[in-house]
């Protein structure tokens, strides 16, 4: 038998197919093809028919509907195989359909191995900073994550590099809401003090949020603003992973945050709170703060008010596994580990209390104190605790979403948001396990992950 050899116009169609970076199933394939860097971002223009859609705001999935892409947003929902002759199509019939995922507390520019000696942060350059958030931003997108807070960074701005080269797509990763750099007073959970190193030798771009005092913090907030900051984050209490910082005790006094917090919210930024103990969340929480991370340590006032004042709390339940067993292999401070091993358990059971009380819990996992592209293990975790799979997948969402401020950007399936979908094999409701297997990766109608062909 003779294979038909393609005459001129079908060659010139699938020469123009393989330079828009994609091949079409109008020029005989199935697929489009894998978005490499550079690219212009939030560009494509796609039609995705899922077998089953989770929308990421109503609580039942839909079945056998088309997602229509255009330019990068989402212009419809369709019935069916909808016929959208223009456009590449994705078949994905045996799929769940997802929002593209949003992690609510990562570092995108530091690593695991960094808890081990902060030393490395003094001598670390800029460049080399970048190097590492490419690397994670990579893993964190093809993991399903297509946006991320980054809540801090001890190299100040690193975060902000990263972000930009993503919004000018020299670099595949996911959108970024940045902090900049940590509010903290000397010696606290965000100022990198090491024992037997004296505050002189270590370099000033480490400790550009370190200060003490209202007026003082005012400043450092309107410098984050100033920066291109898209929120300021705050160090209430003592932290894990610093030196002589003790989780359950107050850091940063209420009027300092209400400072930093007056600053934020005049620029209309959201102000995150690092708060393991009880008394610190509760004065961040009266303060003004929009959500609280970790908040390891609440007590039933801590969990009522931030109910009644409609704050989210971002908790990271997964990670002290993974500081538990790799960070003893990789020989982390005894302190560090001492005290992750005393709030890990405390912070998951405190977990259950507030998701029973009906408090706002988003879904945010310490990224980079774990490897980024893992970030979907904390899902079990906060299944096993009390959450629905659909609860679980909103906090990812269209919840994680509203606390961004980005509820018209990201977060949901609907007419008008970024074209961001993901796809995973069978139904995450009866398993979220699944959604540690992301098989698609749709950012602004490009795809960025796709399933390997036949």
């Amino acid at each position: 038998m003779t294979t038909p050899r393609p005459n001129g116009d079908s060659v010139a169609r699938l020469a123009a197919c393989f330079a828009a970076g994609a091949i079409v199933a109008a020029c005989g394939a199935g697929t489009p093809s894998v978005t490499r860097a550079p690219y212009r971002a939030d560009s494509g223009s796609l039609a995705v028919h899922c077998g089953t859609l989770i929308d990421g705001s109503t609580d039942e999935p839909r079945h056998d509907v088309t997602v229509v892409i255009r330019d990068g947003r989402i212009v419809a929902l369709a019935p069916g195989r909808s016929p959208q002759q223009d456009l590449r199509r994705l078949e994905l019939d045996g799929y769940t359909c997802l929002p593209g995922l949003i992690d609510m507390h990562t570092h995108m520019t530091e690593l695991p191995q960094d808890e081990a000696d902060l030393r490395v942060f003094y001598t670390r350059t800029r460049d080399e900073a970048q190097a590492i958030g490419v690397a994670n931003a990579g893993a964190t997108l093809s993991a399903g994550f297509t946006t991320v807070r980054d809540v801090g960074t001890y190299i100040a701005w690193t975060d902000r590099i990263l972000r930009d080269s993503i919004d000018r797509g020299d670099v595949a990763g996911p959108r970024m809401q940045i902090a900049g750099f940590y509010l903290t007073i000397p010696g606290g959970g965000g100022d990198l003090l090491v024992p037997g190193v004296p505050e002189s030798a270590i370099p000033a771009r480490v400790r550009v949020g370190v200060t003490r005092g209202p007026a003082e913090f005012a400043k450092r907030a309107q410098l984050a603003v100033d920066g291109g900051a898209g929120l300021v984050k705050v160090i209430a209490s003592g932290a894990v992973l610093a030196y002589g910082g003790v989780p359950d005790a107050n850091e940063m006094t209420r009027e300092e945050i209400a400072a930093a917090v007056a600053v934020a919210h005049a620029a209309h930024l959201p102000v995150a709170a690092h708060a393991h103990g009880a008394q610190a969340i509760k004065d961040a929480i009266l303060a003004g703060v929009d959500t609280v991370e970790h908040a390891s340590y609440i007590d039933a006032e801590g969990i009522a008010l931030a109910k009644a004042r409609g704050v989210a709390l971002t908790m990271d339940v997964y990670n002290g596994d993974y500081t538990d067993t790799e960070g003893r292999r990789q020989h982390w401070p005894e302190e560090f580990l001492r005290k992750n091993f005393e709030s890990t358990e405390a912070q998951r059971q405190r977990f259950t209390a507030a998701h029973a009380a009906g408090v706002a819990l988003i879904f945010g996992t310490d990224a980079s104190v774990y490897p980024d592209g893992l970030n979907a293990r904390q899902f079990p975790i906060m299944v096993q605790r009390g959450m629905t799979p659909m609860e679980a997948i909103k906090s990812a969402t269209s919840l994680a979403a509203h606390f961004l401020g980005w509820e018209d950007r990201v977060g949901r399936l609907a007419p008008g948001l970024y074209g961001d979908l993901i796809a995973v094999q069978g139904d995450p409701l009866a398993d979220i396990g699944r959604l540690q297997d992301v098989a698609v990766v749709i950012k602004g109608g490009l795809p960025f992950k796709l399933p390997a062909l036949p």
